[in-house]
């Protein structure tokens, strides 16, 4: 089968490091990314399913990997070489249409899951991902030798990471609910009260599907994002923003919704939930510099290895929050639910659809991933691989 295969060779990877800090995306060229012919993944046990997609999303996290600015934290976590892609709608043998929840849980491992229909990512501890079973290392599809991913002509996937789309779903909208339910996972996590003033740094994929999360699912009074280019901030009004600033003016935004007063570089005041979608070193002490004391940031942009001062995050005492993936949910009136059905959801109410803005046949990786990471200035936001024509 083709596939793009990510192997694991230290200089490339450097190579790929460098040339992606003087252009974008070129990581794709210079670096341990291939495409490749390679044999189909093998079914690891009973339970699993074999995957042909139809469309699979180019995220930050891959860039980030492509491009050599993964956090070493992953090296346990990853088997080499691996195929890419966790953002999928795939077909499996039997012709039923399917989106892939890729986390690789208990479940996917052979162990006892927490419950008999928790999600993928419910376990109560990460200890499964050391044993090996069947399955070689990886957290998700996508970054595991064993299982192949999206980047890939076909990949194997277990029974619990499957659902099924409803036909009048389009594979455009299908393919967009993995990083919907990544969004209202972390619009969940914000905890977010009735009139909370809510700032989101990044209007890119993430922040985008964060803000329509906040809309569709919580009691915000006003939610302030910062937007770059035009497509992002049409966008992000359409999808219930209270205000949408330029990203420089985010800082004044904030302080005039919350009436605060200036400490230095410091807001006295500030939100009280700020959503970090960007996950750099500038972005996080951003996000302490318009929080209020006692307020919240989650931080759903992967952050990787970055140096910050935390001296204002301890004085003011604000929460500082992962949101990684997906799991189950509890709605404010006691509903118990999960991030895959509430994506679903939202991504038809909202038409979450129109962000995927282009597509591309494997062949044409390099220009693909390099339009994906210059995504914002080149009018788009989901860049994705097209391989229904195959």
């Amino acid at each position: 089968m083709k596939a793009l295969l990510f192997e694991r060779k230290e200089l490339k990877y450097v190579a790929a490091a460098l040339s992606s800090r003087l252009s974008p995306g070129s990581g794709a060229a210079t670096g341990p990314l291939r495409l490749a012919t390679i044999d189909q993944p093998d079914l690891p046990a009973e339970g699993w399913e074999v995957l042909k997609p139809r469309l699979t999303g180019i995220c930050g996290s891959d860039i980030a990997t492509v491009e050599g600015k993964s956090s070493r934290y992953f090296e346990p976590l990853v088997s080499f070489p691996f195929v890419p892609g966790h953002e999928v709608v795939a077909d499996l043998e039997s012709g039923q249409r399917v989106a892939l929840e890729p986390v690789l849980g208990p479940a996917a491992r052979g162990e006892t899951p927490p419950s008999p229909d928790a999600p993928p990512g419910d376990a109560p501890d990460y200890g499964y991902l050391s044993c090996d079973h069947h399955v070689e290392a990886g957290i998700q599809v996508g970054y595991c030798a064993t299982t192949g991913g999206g980047w890939g002509t076909h990949l194997v996937a277990h029974q619990s990471q499957l659902h099924d789309v409803p036909d009048e779903m389009s594979d455009e909208a299908a393919v967009m609910v993995e990083p919907t339910a990544t969004g209202v996972h972390a619009a969940l996590k914000g905890n977010i009260s009735s009139d909370n003033t809510v700032a989101i740094l990044g209007a890119g994929t993430m922040g985008l599907c964060t803000l329509a999360a906040i809309d569709a699912y919580s009691p915000a009074g006003q939610v302030i994002i910062g937007a770059k280019y035009p497509v992002q901030k049409d966008l992000a009004a359409e999808l219930g923003a209270s205000a949408v600033v330029e990203p420089r003016e985010l800082k004044r935004a904030v302080r005039r919704a919350s009436g605060c007063r200036m400490i230095g570089e410091h807001l006295a005041g500030g939100a009280d939930v700020t959503i970090d979608a960007v996950g750099t070193a500038q972005s996080l002490a951003e996000a302490i510099a318009i929080t209020r004391p006692r307020g919240r940031i989650v931080l759903l942009g992967m952050p990787g290895v970055t140096k910050i001062d935390l001296t204002p995050l301890w004085h003011r005492e604000i929460e500082l929050v992962g949101s990684y993936t997906y799991g189950s949910e509890t709605l404010v009136d006691g509903t118990e639910t999960s991030s895959f059905a509430m994506a679903f959801d939202l991504v038809r109410s909202a038409r979450l659809d129109r962000l995927v803005s282009a597509a591309y046949p494997l062949t044409r990786y390099r220009e693909a991933i390099k339009h994906a990471a210059e995504a914002g200035h080149r009018g788009a936001i989901k860049v994705v691989f097209d391989q229904r024509a195959g």
